[in-house]
């Protein structure tokens, strides 16, 4: 059986807030329930979005909470030479394809076909600089997208949340794999860097489950094992949505780590601890290798998803 490596995978955009710990403490505590290694991943990809400094606090936070990497830290934007390697192996067989198509083009393209998009959804991309379709026809290549078949109905099993599906080309469309300004997306750098580092297990919040279909099609498409998903419940704002930086999180208040991580272990189902941090992480995990949390509906995977 495959050895467990699960990650923690923080955008430093800002320093952690209450959300970002309970993914941080639960992702841990799975691979420490599971004899395990977790890894700390800085998902610095985005630069323009980077805030300096913020992934050395990130870091700082963690270690706060007795959360430290098993292995040096990784930092995406260090990856770009990867990154550029997946995407020509998906342009040979004509996975991928460039894309000439501004924000108003595609918006103009779903308004004339009556195309409405839900509020917090990102537009589905109507396919028009697809190669069956003349491709860029005189336009400058702006991105580049991969291609989605007609078909692209993805159905996977997440460890809380249960069955899952999704129709990639109806929901989603061609997404994007190199953005205009020349960064690499998401969904590519994710994919790449849970497979160079041997992730079997992802736990991450629950906002994330929507990219799920995209990556698995990636996986795919790359010949790239698929890893087993647990996606931890949100932390909601006072609004009722995500919290989030954008919707005004504060900063983790670390004047007793302990505190913060109660209030997290809270949202995942866990029991309030006293004592040292140390000595609650080690009643956590053995609860939650006990199934105390209650956050699996199906079996925990000991071996990632074929």
């Amino acid at each position: 059986m495959a050895a467990y490596r699960g990650r923690f995978a923080p955008s430093p955009t800002g320093p952690l807030h209450a959300g970002s710990l309970v993914a941080a403490l639960g992702s841990w505590l799975d691979a420490r329930a599971h004899g395990g290694q977790w890894l700390v991943r800085i998902e610095d990809v985005d630069t323009p979005r980077c805030v300096p400094g913020a992934a050395e606090r990130i870091l700082q936070q963690l270690a706060a909470c007795g959360l430290v990497s098993d292995e040096p830290v990784a930092w995406q934007s260090q990856r770009g030479e990867r990154y550029q390697q997946a995407l020509n192996q998906l342009i040979d067989p004509g996975h991928a394809y460039p894309c000439g198509c501004s924000r108003k083009d595609i918006e103009t393209a779903l308004e004339i076909q009556g195309a409405s998009r839900e509020r917090h959804h990102i537009a589905v991309y109507p396919g028009t600089c697809r190669p069956e379709r003349g491709g860029l026809q005189g336009k400058p290549a702006r991105a580049w997208r991969f291609r989605i078949h007609e078909t692209a109905d993805v159905a996977w099993a997440d460890r809380r949340l249960g069955p899952q599906a999704q129709n990639v080309a109806t929901e989603v469309g061609d997404f994007i794999l190199r953005r205009a300004d020349g960064l690499w997306a998401y969904q590519l750098a994710v994919v790449v860097d849970d497979a160079a580092q041997g992730i079997t297990h992802v736990v991450r919040g629950q906002d994330l489950t929507d990219n799920t279909a995209r990556q698995i099609l990636l996986q795919r498409a790359l010949g790239l094992p698929t890893p087993a998903y647990l996606h931890t419940p949100l932390v909601l704002g006072a609004n009722g949505e995500k919290l989030s930086k954008q919707n005004g999180a504060l900063p983790l208040d670390l004047s007793d780590p302990l505190q913060a991580l109660n209030a997290a272990a809270q949202a995942l189902g866990l029991p309030p601890r006293t004592g040292s941090v140390p000595q609650a992480l080690t009643a956590w995990t053995t609860a939650w290798a006990r199934g105390v949390a209650g956050l699996e509906s199906t079996p925990l995977p000991h071996e990632p998803t074929p």
